[in-house]
């Protein structure tokens, strides 16, 4: 449907094109023109092949029958012999139906002005005593009255219709309004969110072919830079292997993955649900391991615990389960978080640790921890080179950091936002761009506040509840999250505010940055100071943020 008269619509036949051809010469600039109206009621659906509103006359729905057109005194044809659907009929219900539909609407204010139907015949030259119980001649236009359209349809507007009011200049306007619909959803941040996420979990899903192709390989490594679909996979493979009848175990270490991981397996059907989801420390108290220091402490206690003798006490509980408590294959996420010590542990919970299935998702850019994992086993490698998850805005910004070849596959997004401040004022900084988030009409739960220094004084409130209730926080549709990167990793939120409140001389700081990058799946941005992007993430990372 068009009403611009400068280009030419898609016409069904020559005949509407001859008539639009007419109807755009000899219309005053100020009409209204729409060619191919549709319009529905309880009945049936209608199309008006041209709809003319004329400014101090009224409003006319045209209906164009080309060929040879003919009338057997019953019913209308064409040609020899068949039988066409009744014009007038066409044009009457047509124009009574989108007439209902516009008077329906809460911005037409006018009396109900002039409105009428008529017929067009392009190919036809009418007797002139030609009529219809129900169409008389004067609401008829044939071939000798193309040129003189416009006169014919101010005669039947201005001279039949005389009882009714003339449509006036804000009636024009009132009516373009109207048939331009109401109610109408608009372009906006979350249905662009909705969509992006629908497609990247269909490029994520085709990685399965990947798994496909593992299938008969009981010892692999997957390695793939972040987007690339690596938390899925690792679902995905702990799903098959416990449906297969091996008793798998999914491991992570956050406390984050850990709590989306058995989110997301608790809706799995049972014979597919691995037999443990969660933590690897957990999975040690599970078997009656020591509960130890906070793991929050950082002093040399804390870290010998949890490294060193948790580990070693999980081995010598391993070798005491009876067998069935044992596991036929081991999925881990985020492997590069683990310790060397860490890797005995999960080979002595196997109940074959010479064969056992053993399957490591990693990406080793995100080594945030500062601590040496060395696998004891060789796994055989496969690399992901697609980011799948972000933008490619958000992509091609963390690209610097990756270490690896990544095609870019996520879709287009908006640009990445930089906000210019001091670390201090970081955390201030971050909570205005949530406010500018909410006010584009982000949803609180499509927001996250991340951190790479200290964390924000929310988190810290939350926490006090205990690790369970915080990371619940994270499912909260009414609450924006607040986080740390350290936790965060495998974790997305479609838009991110990344606050880089820390210096350049923290532990592991570039793969603090890199994790914190790529979170957001549509929108990130960014406070802090260019001189800890240069610093820390280089020139290019700096040139791909506009700094």
């Amino acid at each position: 449907m068009t009403s611009d008269r400068r280009i030419e619509p898609q016409f069904a036949s020559a005949a509407e094109r001859q008539v639009w051809q007419a109807l755009r010469v000899q219309l005053p600039d100020t009409a209204l023109l729409r060619t191919g109206q549709r319009v529905t009621d309880h009945s049936k659906d209608h199309e008006i092949d041209f709809l003319v509103a004329i400014e101090g006359a009224g409003v006319v729905c045209l209906e164009v029958k080309g060929g040879e057109v003919w009338h057997d005194g019953e019913r209308w044809r064409r040609g020899d012999v068949d039988e066409i659907k009744d014009p007038v009929a066409q044009s009457r219900d047509a124009c009574y139906a989108l007439r209902r539909y516009v008077e329906d609407d809460h911005r037409w204010t006018q009396s109900r002005p002039r409105w009428d139907h008529m017929v067009v015949l392009p190919n036809v030259e009418l007797p002139a005593d030609f009529a219809l119980p129900e169409c008389p001649r004067w609401k008829v236009i044939d071939r000798t009255e193309l040129d003189h359209m416009l006169e014919k349809i101010m005669h039947v507007l201005v001279n039949h219709q005389a009882e009714r009011p003339s449509l006036s200049g804000a009636g024009l306007d009132e009516l373009s309004e109207v048939l331009n619909g109401r109610g109408l959803p608009q372009r906006d941040v979350v249905s662009r969110g909705n969509a992006h996420e629908d497609a990247a979990n269909v490029l994520t899903r085709q990685q399965c072919s990947i798994l496909d192709a593992i299938r008969l390989l009981p010892r692999v490594e997957v390695r793939g830079g972040a987007g690339s679909g690596k938390t899925f996979l690792a679902l995905e493979q702990a799903r098959r292997l416990q449906k297969e009848g091996k008793r798998t175990a999914l491991l992570c270490y956050s406390h984050g993955l850990a709590s989306y991981l058995r989110r997301v397996t608790a809706g799995w059907h049972y014979k597919e649900r691995p037999a443990y989801v969660g933590e690897f420390h957990s999975l040690g108290l599970k078997w009656g391991a020591p509960t130890g220091p906070e793991e929050s402490e950082r002093g040399p206690a804390a870290v010998q615990f949890w490294e060193v003798d948790l580990p070693a006490k999980m081995v010598e509980l391993a070798q005491q389960l009876p067998p069935g408590q044992r596991f036929d294959a081991v999925v881990i996420d985020e492997a590069q978080d683990f310790a060397t010590e860490w890797w005995t542990a999960v080979l002595a919970a196997l109940r074959d640790p010479e064969s056992g299935c053993v399957y490591a998702f990693n990406d080793e850019g995100q080594r945030v921890f500062d601590r040496f994992g060395a696998v004891p086993v060789q796994l055989i490698p496969i690399l992901l080179e697609e980011n799948l998850r972000n933008t490619v805005p958000i992509a091609e910004t963390f690209k610097p950091l990756v270490g690896q070849k990544m095609r870019l596959r996520g879709g287009e997004g908006p640009d990445v936002r930089f906000v210019e401040c001091g670390a201090l004022e970081a955390l201030g900084a971050a909570d205005d761009q949530i406010d500018v988030l909410l006010e584009e009409g982000w949803r609180p739960e499509d927001l996250a506040l991340l951190v790479i220094g200290s964390r924000h004084p929310e988190q810290v409130e939350r926490q006090r509840e205990g690790h369970e209730a915080y990371w619940d926080s994270f499912w909260d549709t009414e609450q924006v999250f607040y986080g740390h990167v350290l936790g965060f990793k495998g974790l997305e939120r479609r838009a991110v505010v990344l606050a880089l409140n820390d210096d350049a001389n923290g532990d592991r700081v570039r793969e603090r940055l890199y994790v914190g990058l790529s979170r957001a799946r549509d929108q990130l941005v960014v406070c802090g100071d260019p001189d800890f992007i240069r610093d820390v993430g280089g020139p290019e990372l700096a040139r791909k943020l506009g700094l």
